[in-house]
């Protein structure tokens, strides 16, 4: 790559390096993980009103296609496939992440992969290095990015380059698709003063994953039609780290840097939902006798809502105070699938109003790089303080592929059945071994029951 060459051309010639360069094991393997664990996601997801919702218009929206909407029976173009994979995959932030991009790349890149593989007939290990080929260039551009941005805003630079790494789309036309998508992508947060604008929480936008994938794979079409976007879009200090964006595509794959959640809520509520479990078995700890809790944790964790009286099940997954309540009352299970039993429990209130947040300077100190808590667990007279705790399923500490099965087994419990469960692992096995047919044939073929969950209007 030319020194000097604008970002998003430096970004493109990644693509086209890797479409001609083999796979190694360990990436291969990181991008099957990773195509499990969202897998898993999807089928949690399905049954919520953003799932549902992108479901029912993406028809009027998007054109007719071979591209699979997963567990629906249904197909559309690859685009709107992507964007309704996407909607379901990101609904309930089971979804994976990159902790120095501070976001979740596979929820756009995977769909967005899978789509386009199925248009042009992808082997299997094609798809597999387009995956890891997004997760390259949307964590490059999200880690080094100058401002607080949510994951809609740079992960489409991940779904175009997968796309293109699958179409064969020439370097030019890519750097292109790249600069139109990041010129177009949904949920830029605008400063004023050097403040950014505050986004409600409470509702289905969340991320912005879905139309930014969406984005995405119509800014290639456009690129490849001849339409041109801001190639200097990523050039510009202190906006973006040109320089750092560059240097990160000759590191190590960054799909090896995956971590994966087991609670369906934000990243930042994992440290302390597991100190809190630890604690409360290290001490055989009722949740009926605990009388206060403390969280220990970095300044991000403010920044979510922590209602103690969630909305819908959007307030639930940014609320520490709630989620320690589900936790302490239910156990994992209650996170795991996140249903809308979770909604308006008295008992769970109650729980949350006795959750105080503190800011920890030496906690804070190590954020993003890690993403710590400790606890400390008051009932009555005793006070119990957890260790300092970092959340399951870091990339530093992985999870195994059965654990993975597992979380399937569980995410997907209310909508697939055993037999369907089975087929899908069977299906994956089939695409270690270079198969690809028999994974397309089950997310096509195999239809979820249709269900919605309940929602109420924010106060």
């Amino acid at each position: 790559m030319k020194t000097g060459a604008h970002v998003v051309r430096r970004l493109a010639a990644h693509v086209a390096e890797a479409r001609s360069a083999a796979l190694d094991d360990g990436t291969r393997e990181a991008a099957l993980r990773c195509l499990l664990d969202l897998l898993a996601a999807t089928t949690a997801g399905l049954p919520t009103s953003a799932a549902v919702a992108a479901r029912s218009a993406a028809p009027l929206l998007f054109r007719d296609g071979t591209a699979s909407v997963w567990f629906t029976g249904e197909t559309l173009s690859a685009a709107g496939a992507a964007f309704c994979n996407a909607a379901a995959a990101s609904a309930l932030d089971l979804d994976d992440g990159n902790r120095p991009a501070r976001g979740h790349p596979g929820a756009s890149v995977i769909p967005a992969a899978f789509a386009v593989a199925e248009e042009t007939g992808a082997d299997a290990d094609t798809l597999l290095a387009a995956i890891a080929t997004g997760y390259d260039v949307a964590v490059a551009v999200g880690a080094e990015r100058g401002f607080y941005a949510r994951s809609g805003m740079w992960c489409g630079f991940g779904a175009a380059a997968a796309a293109a790494f699958l179409r064969q789309t020439p370097p030019e036309q890519t750097a292109q698709a790249m600069a139109i998508c990041g010129m177009t992508a949904p949920n830029l947060q605008a400063v004023a003063d050097g403040t950014p604008y505050p986004a409600s929480l409470g509702n289905d936008v969340k991320e912005g994953i879905p139309w930014t994938t969406a984005t995405a794979l119509a800014a290639l079409h456009l690129a490849e039609a001849g339409s041109t976007g801001p190639l200097d879009l990523l050039d510009h200090a202190p906006h973006h780290r040109a320089e750092r964006i560059a240097a990160r595509l000759q590191g190590p794959p960054a799909i090896r840097q995956t971590y994966f959640k087991f609670y369906c809520c934000c990243r930042h509520l994992h440290a302390p939902i597991d100190a809190l479990l630890a604690t409360m078995a290290a001490h055989a700890l009722e949740p009926h006798a605990i009388t206060s809790v403390e969280v220990h944790i970095y300044r991000g964790a403010f920044n979510l809502s922590n209602r103690v009286e969630p909305a819908n099940l959007i307030d639930v997954q940014y609320s520490i105070p709630y989620c320690l309540g589900l936790a302490a009352l239910d156990g994992p299970d209650a996170l795991l699938p996140l249903e809308e039993a979770a909604l308006d429990r008295a008992d769970v209130s109650a729980f949350a109003r006795k959750v105080t947040l503190h800011l920890d300077s030496d906690i804070d100190s190590r954020f993003p790089a890690e993403s710590l808590a400790r606890v400390v667990v008051t009932a009555g007279s005793r006070r119990f303080e957890s260790r300092l705790t970092h959340p399951r399923g870091e990339a530093f500490e992985p999870p195994s592929w059965q654990e993975m099965e597992e979380k399937l087994a569980r995410a997907s419990v209310r909508v697939l059945d055993l037999a369907s469960r089975q087929r899908i692992i069977e299906a994956l096995q089939h695409l270690k071994e270079g198969k690809i047919a028999p994974l397309r044939d089950v997310l096509s073929e195999i239809s979820a029951p249709p269900r919605q969950s309940h929602r109420r209007e924010s106060a």
